[in-house]
């Protein structure tokens, strides 16, 4: 197994979705921002990798979440951006530092409504298979 391509996969996600020009003026992070922080963002989110090691090389699928949160009224202008995002990293293949990636999938996603219903949250699932 190895977890030696996660960094780069990471900093290959954070580029391509700063760069995707739908996603002009919407900031993008990997932690929720201290106090109020801004009326909408991306949060690059946890992941879960599993070994595809075999006996042509090492490899892994990294599953991992990105989350639109906003405070817009509705959900639209959420979706807006989370459709944004899904054509950001579902379109051509991205290099990483590390690695090779083989594919990159959306796998399910998960719109609801946090607190008292005053900010909306859309959980996207993505599956990346990358090879060392």
């Amino acid at each position: 197994m190895t977890y030696s391509a996660a960094a780069a996969l990471q900093a290959a996600i954070y580029g391509r979705l700063t760069g995707f020009p739908a996603l002009a003026g919407v900031l993008v992070l990997d932690a929720t921002p201290p106090g109020v922080g801004p009326d909408t963002f991306v949060l690059i989110g946890p992941e879960v990798v599993n070994d595809r090691s075999d006996a042509s090389g090492k490899g892994a699928d990294h599953v991992f979440s990105v989350a639109v949160i906003s405070k817009a009224t509705g959900f639209r202008a959420a979706k807006l951006v989370a459709g944004a995002v899904s054509d950001a990293l579902t379109g051509s293949g991205m290099t990483l530092t590390t690695g090779r990636l083989v594919y990159l999938a959306f796998v399910q996603a998960r719109a609801r409504r946090l607190g008292e219903g005053g900010v909306r949250r859309i959980d996207m699932t993505f599956r990346a298979r990358v090879e060392i």
